[in-house]
């Protein structure tokens, strides 16, 4: 094993079986078939990881350990990173922390994993210390605040992080001279320092704090809008959406509504909100409609006839053939089509199920393979996801098995539905003929005349 080739492998879900796959097999009773493919000479990494975390649920920690050694033994952090979790749920916390160490020096993640796993283990001091060099790094500074809480020193975090954000420059990301954003090392640090004040019970502080900046939304979440959620004061959410807040608070606080019951409260939510972010607003009303039944609302939510974008126009079909309304749909389309004069594979591969749901599925068949896109690897696919849903999954396997690999990922699923498993592991783990790279071009100062 080398540990570039599981790095490749993994990240691109390459010459491997990918995890929800392997979820699957083991699901359908094909254990035998994952801790093959773990414990193979040139090993699958996603059934080696699902095998090891198997027997360890069973008791049998030195059993996964064992199969998860060569991969550790390359020296990749992904498997030493996952080996340790198994030990520390298996309370060897100490090998955990020996197994780490190594990899703390060049490995950002594995410095914030050894430094959480030591303050786990009564060793907070010098975690902190570890991670204390490392405050403008976003990672890292979050682990920070979780270890000098934990420790009883957020004031010294705190100190720091306000240190930070003293320190603002101009966007360093951005060239045009119109932005005024401040650029911060970390980016992260009003939100970080927010997080100190909260964990020390300083609610009023981490909200004040959140209310002095810009809002910074991190994985579509506002930092303020999530603490307001968290300690139940909804009328401050409430005035924050009404006010400055973000879309991101308005999706928060409509969830919440949901979550507590009030489906009028949410919709009404967006409702008053729609202009502000009309499509995203829109296609998230529409969603909480069509969750609780209320279909034709939903259409109606997005059906205004300007919106081509695909990703609204994928809903409004769905929520037409969910709905009955199939021939509206493809009325739907053939009007924008009218308007745009041409219809590419992307808004065209929607009439499909439309037309599936009116019973006029060989007819689509024939128009998906008449298009002009038709013969395209995605064409291929979609019309394959057709088929599978309209029962047909050996024709979709033909319709594929004009070029394997280049079809590997939609088909090796289905072959394991239909239960050729061995044939399917195979194809998703033969390498694909790799083309030599381009020599680099020789440049020259000499005229060529």
């Amino acid at each position: 094993m080398d540990a570039a080739v599981l790095h490749r492998r993994t990240t691109m879900h390459d010459e491997c079986v990918p995890p929800d796959l392997v979820d699957r097999l083991l699901a359908l009773g094909h254990a035998e078939v994952v801790r093959g493919q773990a414990v193979a000479e040139d090993g699958d990494w996603f059934c080696a990881r699902a095998w090891a975390r198997l027997l360890a649920g069973r008791g049998e920690l030195d059993d996964a350990l064992e199969v998860l050694a060569p991969y550790v033994a390359t020296c990749w952090w992904t498997a030493a990173a996952e080996a340790a979790r198994l030990l520390d749920a298996g309370s060897r916390g100490e090998e955990a922390i020996a197994l780490l160490r190594p990899f703390a020096d060049g490995e950002l993640f594995a410095l914030r994993d050894l430094a959480l796993l030591l303050a786990r283990h009564g060793q907070g001091e010098e975690a902190y210390e570890l991670l204390l060099p490392h405050v403008t790094d976003w990672l890292l500074a979050e682990a920070l605040v979780e270890v000098g809480v934990g420790l009883g020193r957020g004031d010294e975090v705190a100190e720091l992080l306000e240190a930070r954000m003293a320190l603002d420059a101009p966007c360093a990301h951005c060239e045009s001279p119109e932005c005024g954003r401040p650029y911060r090392e970390p980016f992260n640090a009003v939100n970080l320092l927010a997080s100190v004040r909260e964990k020390q019970g300083r609610t009023d502080e981490a909200i004040a704090v959140l209310r002095s900046y810009d809002p910074v939304v991190v994985n579509n979440r506002d930092a303020l809008a999530e603490l307001l959620v968290r300690h139940d004061r909804i009328d401050e959410l409430r005035a924050y959406v009404a006010g400055t807040g973000t879309q991101e608070a308005l999706r928060q606080l409509a969830e919440l509504l949901e979550e507590r019951g009030d489906v009028a409260g949410a919709v009404d939510a967006y409702r008053e909100h729609a202009e502000e972010d009309r499509l995203n607003t829109a296609v998230l009303l529409a969603e909480l409609l069509a969750r609780h039944g209320r279909g034709a609302e939903a259409i109606e939510a997005v059906r205004a006839p300007d919106s081509a974008e695909d990703w609204v126009l994928d809903l409004l079909c769905k929520l037409f053939a969910a709905e009955g309304r199939a021939e509206e749909g493809l009325a739907h389309l053939d009007a924008l089509r009218a308007r745009r004069g041409r219809e590419e594979w992307e808004l065209f591969r929607l009439r499909g199920p439309l037309m599936a749901a009116c019973g006029r599925l060989e007819e689509a068949v024939a128009e998906a393979r008449a298009h002009p896109e038709g013969d395209s690897p995605y064409a291929m696919e979609s019309l394959a996801c057709l088929l599978i849903d309209a029962g047909r999954p050996e024709e979709a396997v033909t319709l594929l098995d004009t070029d394997r690999l280049d079809h590997r990922w939609p088909l090796g699923p289905l072959l394991v539905e239909l239960g050729r498993v061995e044939e399917a592991v195979t194809l998703l783990r033969t390498p694909r003929p790799r083309t030599p790279r381009p020599r680099p071009t020789v440049y020259s100062d000499t005229a060529p005349f």
